[in-house]
């Protein structure tokens, strides 16, 4: 694909980039998809799906108690809890604000350990990584933002995202859909949106604007990008998604190369 060689101009050391296919088909990579990236909180999408592998099993809850009074693990998953950023301080009402927090995270980590009997990172890999074959892949530390990855491994989780073999497609449906509708809050990079529409572990597009995706990405596109310069969406109208890891922290430099390359993309694959 023409259009992931795009990274090449962007103003990065390294970067590596990946399309996929609804079928799980690789439409194209460049760069060297095969280096294992620091994920920051493209992490937190992995670790959302551990937990509802987790739910599914029956070992926790979706609307089990957790973090602040009143919340859920629902809550956790959706940035609803009211917790802060990085710290167990509770800062509004559960389900009243979208409150980006890397420790509601952690909490869901910690619930995942002492439910699952194993350390949280190590129920990942049995989980998720395993059986996807993310061998590159690993945690070491916060749920919510200490993975590392691959594009070629990242690549197997996003047509994982568009037919699930973990999770029933019901529970993937719901968790890529809007959780708490009309909830406002600030999206982290790109200021207060209204509403700040998120699944469970998953940032949904919807109409907000700015945003790091695309022009023409549907409202429906789903997905997460993290401070180490790394993004994961889906959009399930396009029946597409992609992967970019690069080496260089996020910053505005993101929000002015993400959005025309993710075009890019979407225009290639509808010529395809």
């Amino acid at each position: 694909m023409q259009s992931l060689a795009m990274i090449e101009e962007w103003p990065v050391p390294t970067a590596a980039a990946v399309a996929v296919l609804a079928d799980g088909t690789v439409a194209g990579s460049h760069g060297p998809t095969g280096r294992r990236f620091p994920l920051a909180s493209v992490t937190k999408p992995l670790a959302a799906y551990a937990v509802l592998v987790a739910v599914e099993e029956g070992a926790i809850e979706l609307d089990e108690p957790v973090g602040p009074p009143g919340a859920t693990v629902r809550h956790l998953l959706a940035h609803t809890s009211g917790l802060a950023f990085d710290e167990h301080r509770t800062m509004a009402e559960p389900g009243t604000r979208r409150l980006y927090s890397n420790s509601g995270f952690e909490l869901l980590g910690d619930l995942v350990t002492k439910a699952a009997g194993i350390p949280f990172p190590e129920y990942l890999r049995q989980a998720v990584l395993e059986p996807l074959g993310m061998t590159d892949t690993a945690l070491d530390g916060s749920p919510a933002k200490d993975g590392v990855s691959t594009a070629d491994d990242l690549a197997r989780f996003a047509a994982e995202l568009q037919a699930p073999r973990l999770l029933a497609r019901q529970t993937l449906t719901e968790a890529t859909a809007v959780t708490f509708p009309g909830v406002n809050g600030v999206l982290p990079g790109f200021g207060h949106q209204k509403p700040n529409d998120w699944g469970l572990g998953f940032e949904i597009r919807g109409h907000k604007s700015p945003h790091w995706t695309g022009t023409g990405s549907s409202p429906r596109t789903f997905g997460h990008f993290g401070q180490s310069g790394t993004f994961l969406w889906v959009d399930p109208d396009a029946e597409a998604a992609c992967v970019a890891l690069t080496d260089r922290d996020f910053g505005p430099w993101a929000g002015l190369v993400w959005p025309p390359f993710t075009d890019a993309v979407l225009a290639e694959l509808d010529r395809d």
